[in-house]
């Protein structure tokens, strides 16, 4: 009798032996075939694990054990996204360094992720804020900055009143800051920004060589948002300024009765006299200051605006006089700032036209027009009325008709615009890469020379926010006091520092020769490492993560620095594990599950088998008790299956089917993201050896090889309890033989004139003339007329026709 399965000790037994055997260290040998499996790196909060992060490492760690066995040389890596706010701001509330919190966060993640047993090469570890990597974040910057695609320039930020920082839009709800309750107000920064929008038509084409889920490529596609359209220019009437607006639908310009400028466009303060209601400007404008961008366009809201008395434009087709609003849900930093309205074909504009009852005119046939309930239908496809000479036409013919006349008039033109907007790139924080720029009063930005790199993130005895809003960073005037590169005249150094996007926008290049510190990554090691195989991480981080990764790695690849265009082959994304009342895991739910304690109590392997079979990967699932308690049930009756094996390495007779169709399921099951009914194979396979009560060595080799990648221990245990060679790791993956995972029996319907009146059990490759005597024997007492004919489609049906 075995004796009883104790998680704890047969799991930091193994994991000791890994750590000794240096079990899945990846190999120098690019001979062999390669394989590269990535997993986001986690921001190491002080939390520590939570049970969301083992769904994707589990999922990840599957398949890079099992192309370990298939003879690959796997690369599956581990590292930190130690930079960012959330540090920055733990060490000011209790004081401590921000190095301090981030070492110590680090030990905490790595503790926990060692104990669930995952088969990373810990010898390829990286870490954001070590000196050695962010050298090459910085390196990376400078050849941007270089290539013309890191500027300065004046944008507005997100500022708490209380904290004095700058906020990320996530940061801001409802017109407050989310750590601290105080008033946030759009404070104008000078702000380094990366061109990005220089890449919109290679990051969109770089989509169609790579094999991503749809709803990834979507979300990709979406945020870059190319759409071709025309620009147009409305002049001001009485002035010497137009405002150019850019639409996708220059057809619908007849039906422009009113346009918005966003609160902070410069041609407000240009004609401050000429604004007679100028008092309610100011206070709408303060108004808006205290929104972030989101809260500002987001659709559901009730929208605001002020009429500027004293200021009209003229409709350019027309000559029709047109009044012009400000309102907050233009943004100054999206397109020109302005827009056109056409409330009959535009829900957001047919909204604001509503409210404060401006004229609603219909212009593409068969459109809502000035009705209490709206329903916006597609408009691609009506025809043009009310709009003079392109009455009648289709909206393609009158997209094409209309673009020609701004044309030839000079009031406007075809334009591809982009919702991609350049990416903002400085932080006035201190826990963060410095940016590798002085500003010189001769020579203005000045790179610092390479040879100089690392910039070190100088000790600071305070990382407070400064008053002022610039980073702390500013304080250190011994540090920021520098010769300029250029001159050799007196510089300052930037203070700003770089955000938490820089590090994980190029992590997955330095795994591939981490010790390096002569070049970002050798030649040799991108050649063969590179693109990375496979690449899961949560769906939230597939806009603008994946988007910025895409960016740098595209750039490095024009500047023949990486040998393909492509970072990743294939994108995946699991969905998140909810707490078991169905919602979102937080401590103000009071439904959050510590992992520490499912180890504990039930082991790694439950609590990974468990993860793996909660539901389908790519969807949410709730967490369960019950269903933690069914996979430890599980592995015990893998566990007590030593007590009925026979000695036979053979599959026995009555279960070879069986045996190859699990071996092929469970294959392809890993390769497609059907963890949860690979491990249903399993569990139908063991209960077919408990109704034997007998499995022989040959089938339990083949099913603890098939279990390992999901639940390593306990089946590396039993392997070598059973006293079978070697290590599971070491072993080749079981592979099966197609003929034999077909039944040698099938069941086929028998008809009657077409209707089915039995089912009848025969051999595959049964000859006709017996199958259709057979059938005839079944449905005997059902043959009440003449036999006409006799159809027998081969593996399916026999149809007898009667008269």
């Amino acid at each position: 009798m075995a004796v009883p399965y104790n998680h704890r000790e047969v799991e930091t037994k193994w994991q000791k032996i890994w750590d000794d055997e240096k079990a899945f260290q990846t190999s120098d040998d690019y001979s062999k075939p390669k394989y590269y499996a990535l997993v986001e790196f986690p921001y190491p909060s002080g939390q520590g694990l939570h049970v969301g992060h083992p769904r994707p490492y589990t999922a990840l760690d599957i398949v890079s054990r099992k192309r370990r066995m298939q003879g690959y040389n796997v690369l599956f890596p581990m590292g930190w996204d130690a930079f960012g706010l959330p540090t920055e701001n733990y060490a000011i509330n209790n004081h401590i360094h921000p190095k301090i919190v981030t070492k110590n966060n680090v030990e905490r993640f790595k503790g926990q992720l060692h104990a669930l047993g995952y088969s990373f090469d810990w010898d390829r570890e990286i870490n954001t804020t070590d000196v050695g990597y962010y050298k090459w974040t910085q390196w990376i910057f400078l050849k941007l900055f270089k290539a013309g695609l890191a500027y300065k320039a004046e944008m507005p930020i997100n500022w708490c009143t209380s904290c004095k920082v700058g906020l990320a839009n996530e940061e801001v709800v409802n017109g407050v800051c989310e750590r601290c309750g105080s008033e946030v107000v759009r404070k104008v920064k000078s702000q380094w920004m990366l061109k990005i929008t220089e890449y919109a038509d290679k990051l969109l084409e770089g989509l169609d060589s790579v094999d991503y889920v749809e709803r990834v490529k979507v979300s990709q596609k979406n945020w870059i948002g190319k759409s071709t359209g025309a620009e147009v220019d409305f002049v001001l009437k009485g002035k010497e300024d137009k405002m150019t607006v850019y639409t996708t639908r220059p057809d619908t310009l007849f039906g422009v009765t009113y346009m918005v400028m966003s609160p902070e466009h410069p041609f407000i303060d240009k004609y401050k006299e000429d604004i007679k209601n100028w008092e309610d400007v100011v206070s709408y404008r303060e108004m808006a200051s205290k929104k972030s961008d989101f809260e500002r366009t987001e659709l559901a809201k009730d929208k605001t605006g002020v009429m500027l008395d004293g200021l009209t434009a003229v409709n350019p087709v027309n000559g029709k006089e047109i009044p012009v609003w400000i309102s907050d849900y233009v943004l100054m930093s999206y397109g020109t700032g302005a827009i056109m309205a056409v409330p009959a074909h535009d829900e957001r504009d047919w909204e604001f036209a509503k409210k404060f009852n401006m004229p609603i005119i219909e212009v593409v046939a068969g459109s809502p027009v000035d009705v209490n309930e709206a329903v916006f239908t597609d408009v691609e496809t009506g025809i043009l009325v009310n709009s003079d000479f392109l009455n009648g036409l289709s909206v393609a013919e009158a997209k094409d008709k209309i673009t020609a006349f701004l044309t030839e008039k000079g009031i406007g033109h075809k334009k591809t615009n982009f919702k991609l907007r350049d990416w903002v790139f400085s932080r006035q924080r201190y826990w963060g890469e410095p940016i590798p720029i002085v500003k010189c009063e001769k020579c203005g930005y000045v790179p610092i020379p390479e040879s100089e790199l690392p910039l070190e993130l100088p000790d600071v005895e305070s990382y407070m926010p400064t008053d002022n809003g610039e980073s702390p960073l500013a304080h250190m005037t011994d540090w920021v006091k520098t010769t300029c590169p250029c001159c050799g005249g007196p510089a300052m150094r930037e203070t700003d520092t770089m955000p938490q996007w820089a590090g994980s926008s190029w992590y997955f290049l330095r795994y591939t020769d981490p010790k390096n510190d002569r070049e970002l990554a050798s030649k040799e090691a991108l050649n063969y490492w590179m693109p990375v195989d496979w690449y899961n991480g949560g769906m939230e981080h597939t806009t603008l993560h994946l988007l910025y990764s895409r960016f740098w790695h595209r750039f490095l690849y024009d500047e023949k620095v990486v040998p393909c265009p492509e970072p990743y082959k294939k994108r995946t994304s699991h969905g998140m594990i909810l707490g078991s009342n169905g919602e979102k895991m937080s401590k103000s739910r009071g439904n959050v599950v510590n992992p520490d304690d499912i180890v504990r109590d039930y082991g790694a392997d439950t609590l990974r088998t468990y993860e793996m079979f909660i539901g389908a990967f790519e969807l949410s699932a709730a967490w369960s008790e019950d269903g933690v308690k069914g996979c430890r049930r599980f592995l015990e009756r893998v566990w007590k299956l030593q007590e009925i094996v026979t000695g036979d390495d053979a599959y026995s007779k009555d279960l070879e089917v069986k045996m190859h169709q699990t071996i092929k399921k469970v294959s392809n099951d890993f390769e497609s993201l059907k963890y949860n009914t690979a491990i249903a194979a399993m569990m139908a396979l063991i209960n077919e050896f408990y109704k034997k009560n007998a499995v022989t060595n040959g089938e339990f080799k083949t099913l603890l090889t098939l279990l390992n990648p999901v639940a390593p221990h306990i089946t590396e245990e039993i392997w070598q309890r059973m006293g079978y060679e070697g290590r599971i790791y070491q072993i080749t993956w079981p592979e099966y033989d197609e003929e034999k995972t077909k039944e040698s029996t099938i069941e086929i319907a028998v008809q009657i004139n077409g209707k089915t009146r039995a089912t009848l059990a025969i051999a595959r490759d049964e000859e006709k003339d017996a199958v259709i005597a057979k059938a005839k024997e079944t449905v005997a007492d059902k043959l009440t007329g003449n036999v006409v004919k006799e159809i027998y489609v081969p593996g399916r049906i026999v149809n007898i026709v009667m008269k």
